[in-house]
């Protein structure tokens, strides 16, 4: 901070005398000396106001110069942040270009693996497209068998037809063989209910005859009396 120039001293003899003024006042002017004093003092406080001015301007400059120098600094340090910022970003950029070129490398590889196995399945095709001559030839066999197994089926289904009145005849044979046994098995039960039927009244007429016979034997015991 720049320091304000001293004001000049009034020296003692540049002022007037402290007393004669008032006297003067008193007195009233004797003439036209004593009515427009000497102005040559009054040169000093201007020169003062002058010097305190210059003071406050280069004040305001410093204090403009510090402002420009602190901006000045700031916009340094933001620079020097940018770039450190750049900086890193440029390494995060190699790091990357770095992976990328080995992932080339990578890349490459399976590309001369892939022509590799390409020229194998070319090779292999190749055998397949020879194999598929003798594969018509085996699928030309196997259509003229499948022809013939055709044929085979439709006579098969003439003396299926041919056989069908057969076997529906057979079937309703059956179905009356069934009717009639179904018959038989009602026969049979009605016969065996009667078989129960008969043993039930064969039992009871034996409970019959052998009260009958007690009876008898019982009145044999004891004869009657005349």
């Amino acid at each position: 901070m720049l320091a304000m120039p001293d004001a000049p001293q009034q020296s003692p003899e540049n002022n007037p005398p402290a007393a004669s003024g008032p006297a003067k006042t008193a007195r009233g002017p004797a003439n036209d000396n004593d009515r427009f004093p000497d102005q040559g003092p009054a040169k000093h406080p201007i020169l003062a106001i002058v010097l305190a001015s210059l003071s406050i301007v280069f004040l305001i400059v410093a204090v403009m110069s510090w402002t420009v120098i602190g901006d000045r600094d700031k916009t340094i340090i933001q620079n020097q942040n940018r770039l450190d910022q750049s900086q890193a970003a440029v390494l995060v950029l190699q790091t990357q270009i770095a992976t990328e070129k080995a992932g080339s490398v990578r890349l490459q590889r399976r590309m001369d693996d892939t022509k590799a196995e390409s020229v194998l399945l070319q090779a292999a095709m190749e055998k397949v497209k020879a194999g598929d001559v003798d594969l018509q030839s085996d699928l030309e066999k196997a259509r003229a068998i499948a022809t013939d197994f055709q044929t085979q089926m439709e006579q098969a289904k003439v003396e299926s037809i041919k056989h069908q009145g057969e076997v529906e005849l057979a079937q309703a044979q059956t179905a009356v063989a069934r009717a009639e046994l179904g018959k038989a098995k009602d026969d049979n039960s009605q016969l065996k209910a009667q078989l129960a039927e008969s043993k039930a009244f064969a039992s009871d007429l034996q409970e019959k005859l052998e009260n009958a016979q007690k009876l008898i034997a019982q009145l044999q015991g004891h004869p009657t009396k005349s």
